[in-house]
């Protein structure tokens, strides 16, 4: 499965996250859901996840109001060998 490096900024701070997943493009609002699931998936309060329906301009605009800016993805290898 093809491996994404997404470099963000959660409220402030620099961080990287590497995703593998099972698909061939990860455009930023794509990654923007990703991240808002790893960083707020478990939290009680659902409304805080953009609707199934949502637009990747509201995806990312969400993701912004929640902390999660500057989002960045590079694609990587398919090779687990690279890892």
């Amino acid at each position: 499965m093809p491996l994404f490096s997404v470099d963000y900024r959660f409220k402030d701070e620099p961080r990287n996250h590497r995703f593998e997943l099972n698909q061939p493009e990860l455009s930023a609002s794509d990654a923007a859901m990703h991240l808002l699931e790893l960083h707020f998936g478990d939290s009680e309060n659902s409304l805080i996840m953009p609707n199934a329906d949502a637009l990747p301009d509201e995806i990312t605009e969400q993701a912004g109001q929640l902390g999660l800016t500057d989002i960045h993805v590079t694609p990587g290898s398919t090779d687990a060998s690279l890892r």
